[in-house]
């Protein structure tokens, strides 16, 4: 496992990312975009945690304070809930797998739970300790197709159910072979920790974005929804808009992250019942949710799953989700219908679910 720890560290990653910015140079890879119309004055602040641009737009008094306040508490998450991070809460439980019970701060714990509940509900279509397998593929440095005998012989190490967390604020890796990797549910979850701090300072309105990962709080004087572009699969453009009030909007696409090796294209998202890329017949699915971790972990749930087999799982957890197929066509859930609006001719809005 040594092997795979031996990374590029979160602070060089941080640092070369905000010499792009200094230059002048945004990347803007994110599926979400949002439409700030109709609100008043507003303080933006860009910065980097969790492999992505954190990008915020606060309103009201006190936004200042609010948006400093909200990316410490981001990058404080970060160094809890990241493997990559030397003495996170991850790394620790994911070293000492298989011997002892570790306490673990509560933001960790929480994270973890909320996640835990969805790789239940979801049969493990979502899995936090997909790590083995993911680590693998190593989508993040060196993206390669690992041999068939070397995912097979590490897929009985992916189980969620041997991920222990106990109401006394500790938890477990039950398993010498189990290990965790939180990035599925980082960017949802720190969209959570940007509006607590929204809700504890009172500001007026805001909004962030972490890669995928969209949250808003607060309504527009105008009681107008916050309008969400939808990113298109097949361009760095929009293929249409999503309406919300409230909550949090992730994406899970396959386009993210993908490598081809003697023409065949491998993308990130991995089934961890075959520890291959999920063959879904979807190329993205954005989820609205009540959480930013619930969303980001439906969304990868949703991508696994499939469209038809995604739905009880929503229903469950009161979300909804906009689902995009190989063949360029949309389904929207019914309670998230009346909100979505197609704006390109190259994909075909085929139904309500």
């Amino acid at each position: 496992m040594k092997h795979f720890l031996d990374r590029i560290s979160e602070k060089t990653a941080r640092i070369l990312a905000l010499c792009f910015l200094a230059g002048g140079i945004l990347l803007l890879a994110a599926a979400l975009w949002i439409n700030f119309g109709g609100l008043g004055s507003s303080t933006t602040l860009t910065t980097y945690a969790m492999g992505s641009y954190v990008q915020q737009t606060v309103y009201g008094k006190g936004r200042e304070e609010a948006a400093k306040q909200a990316s410490s508490a981001v990058t404080e998450l970060e160094n809890l809930i990241s493997w990559r991070v030397e003495d996170s809460d991850v790394q620790r439980l994911n070293q000492a797998a298989g011997t002892e019970f570790l306490e673990i701060d509560q933001r960790t714990w929480n994270v973890l739970s909320t996640a835990l509940q969805v790789c239940q509900a979801s049969g493990g279509a979502f899995d936090v300790t997909i790590a083995p397998i993911s680590w693998l593929w190593d989508f993040d440095q060196d993206p390669h197709l690992p041999s068939g005998d070397l995912i097979q012989s590490l897929l009985p190490a992916v189980d969620y159910e041997n991920v222990s967390l106990l109401e006394d604020g500790t938890a477990a890796l039950q398993t010498h072979d189990t290990a965790m990797d939180l990035g599925a549910v980082g960017k949802g979850a720190a969209c959570d920790a940007a509006v607590e701090v929204y809700q504890e300072l009172g500001v007026d309105q805001a909004v962030v974005s972490v890669g995928g990962s969209v949250g808003v709080w607060g309504e527009k004087s105008s009681g107008s929804p916050w309008r969400i572009a939808l990113r298109d699969p097949d361009s760095q453009g929009s293929l249409g808009e999503l309406d919300i009030l409230t909550g949090f909007l992730s994406t899970s696409g396959s386009y993210e992250k993908q490598f081809t090796q003697d023409g065949v294209t491998y993308h990130h998202i991995l089934d961890p019942d075959t520890g291959y890329p999920a063959e879904s017949g979807l190329v993205s699915v954005t989820v609205w949710s009540g959480s930013g971790v619930l969303s980001d972990a439906l969304s990868t749930a949703c991508f696994v799953l499939g469209m038809e087999d995604s739905l009880p799982l929503l229903e469950q957890f009161d979300s909804g989700a906009v689902f995009i197929t190989q063949d360029h066509e949309i389904y929207v859930t019914e309670n998230l219908a009346d909100g979505f609006t197609l704006d390109s001719d190259q994909y075909t809005l085929a139904g309500t679910l």
